[in-house]
């Protein structure tokens, strides 16, 4: 295959069809659609935050349209699934555990995930813990009462929980299943019985898997865009020498000075790409970790949309608000819009949208966009939309009217 070159609306296109966001779904999703979509995104990031559907629903959302939620859980609790830290919290595919079990065999690596201090000083109490999931089952934090008088921010969790997670890190401890999206842990080895460190591929073979796996899921790739997938350290493989050996492709896209990368298996895509046979058609929204925005920089550089998520800024600082979820719109992120669920009353309210400056606002721009919103509230079976407020202002009311429109539609 010839060195191709793409322009940035085909390299969108190409990175938008490798994640399952360039076009609408044609069939209703099923069970097994839902581990398909994490295997192509190599992880899907957990986030607890709840205005809106939590993270990993809601990622799968803008890929499946309307699921059943549980079938997370399912494929969790049926083994297809492990939790850890990949990008950050994760869920992976059970086939990609021996690509992290190095982090577990090191956890004085993980940073503030893992604690050599505590685990030395609580390692009595720790031991005793092991012991009871051992003769009793598996654990919640929920299950152990709080006794030092502290408050229950992440900041201070109880001795119990904390301990549970050192111990999760390490891998002693694996995630069984989620009650009410509660941890349950349980031993590593009731949780994945058949595994044998004996099978660990080496770092280096870790490091070029990892690699190569970043780059299938993004469809494309600059060299500086891979560290932050996996979250890896160095050493990092240099894709250039893997693409000398024939495991990766190489690539140009117009205005960028250096070479992407792309995976052998979307070599055919790529081509439709670069063709411009490759049509990005869906409107969708988008959740804050959604692997096409978790990456500032790889945002900005693929669709000029400068992301940053705002809920952990003082709400007088805030621009967009709390927790203010990207607009994908035909192959271009045109806005972001700040929302709440309030499921007793059935009203999804949309606190402020706000429009990307060079968005060109037409009719068919405000239908696509009402239309992603509406099947969004009616996944959150909160049919009744409600636009506060908008930039520009005179949106809100317009799509507010659009909203009402299809409502009457229907």
């Amino acid at each position: 295959m010839t060195e191709l070159n793409l322009t940035l609306p085909a390299a969108r296109a190409l990175h938008l069809a490798a994640q399952g966001l360039l076009q609408p779904r044609r069939r209703k999703a099923q069970k097994a659609d839902v581990i398909d979509a994490i295997r192509n995104m190599g992880v899907l990031q957990i986030d607890t935050i709840h205005v809106v559907a939590r993270s990993p629903y809601l990622v799968l959302w803008s890929r499946l349209g309307d699921y059943p939620q549980p079938w997370l859980e399912e494929h969790l609790a049926e083994g297809a699934l492990f939790e850890y830290w990949a990008h950050e919290a994760c869920f992976v595919p059970i086939e990609d555990y021996g690509l992290l079990r190095h982090r577990m065999l090191d956890p004085g690596a993980m940073g503030w995930k893992y604690s050599v201090q505590w685990m030395q000083e609580r390692r009595a109490d720790i031991d005793r813990l092991l012991q009871q999931i051992r003769s009793n089952g598996p654990v919640r934090s929920a299950d152990f009462e709080r006794t030092d008088g502290k408050g229950g921010g992440w900041w201070e969790w109880k001795p119990e929980k904390r301990s549970l997670e050192v111990l999760f890190t390490s891998g002693e401890l694996m995630i069984a299943r989620r009650q009410n999206f509660q941890r349950v842990y349980d031993l590593a080895e009731r949780v994945l019985p058949g595994w044998d460190d004996s099978r660990l591929p080496g770092m280096e073979e870790t490091r070029r898997e990892l690699a190569l796996k970043t780059v299938r899921a993004l469809g494309l790739a600059r060299a500086a865009w891979v560290a932050d997938y996996y979250r890896t350290k160095p050493p990092r493989p240099d894709l250039e020498s893997l693409a000398e050996e024939g495991l990766l492709l190489r690539a140009r896209v117009d205005g960028w000075k250096d070479a992407v990368y792309i995976h052998p298996e979307l070599a055919d895509l790529a081509q439709a790409a670069a063709e411009g046979a490759l049509s990005a058609t869906l409107t969708t929204i988008l959740s804050p970790f959604d692997p096409v925005v978790w990456d500032r920089r790889r945002a900005a550089d693929l669709f000029d949309f400068d992301y940053r998520l705002e809920c952990y800024t003082p709400a007088e600082k805030r621009r967009y608000g709390y927790f203010s979820l990207p607009i994908l719109r035909r192959g271009a992120l045109v806005g972001r819009l700040d929302a709440k669920a309030h499921r007793r009353g059935a009203v999804f309210e949309v606190k402020n949208i706000a429009i990307e400056p060079g968005a060109r606002v037409t009719e068919r721009f405000v239908r696509d966009v009402a239309g992603a919103l509406q099947r969004l509230a009616n996944w959150h079976a909160c049919p009744q939309v409600q636009v506060q407020a908008s930039e520009p202002r005179e949106f809100a009311a317009t799509l507010q009217s659009e909203l009402d429109a299809q409502g009457v539609e229907q």
